[in-house]
């Protein structure tokens, strides 16, 4: 069985209010703590430009999982999130 890899790039910005509104910060690599990386723990809108990426309720890459795929996210209900609530994310890089 094989996988797919990605090595391409990744971007991602995420904002600290809805329609990419307030405090916006870039990634493009993982984060195992939002809260220490932006400052709050709320995601209201992320815009992902390149790459796929998993979003996590709490930090350290645990809970619920969001799969995030290239396209702007106004609401953290567009990625199926019923909080603002974000622990962590990372770079999906096998499919």
């Amino acid at each position: 069985m094989s996988s797919k890899t990605s090595e391409g790039p990744y971007q991602m910005r995420i904002y600290e209010r809805p329609n990419f509104q307030g405090q916006m910060m870039e990634f493009s690599d993982d984060c195992e703590s939002v809260q220490e990386n932006f400052c709050s723990r709320d995601i209201y809108s992320c815009n992902v430009m390149e790459g796929y990426w998993t979003l996590y309720e709490h930090p350290n890459y645990r809970g619920r999982q969001y799969f995030m795929r290239p396209g702007e996210y106004r609401m953290f209900s567009d990625w199926g999130a019923t909080c603002a609530t974000t622990g962590s994310f990372r770079k999906i890089t096998e499919f």
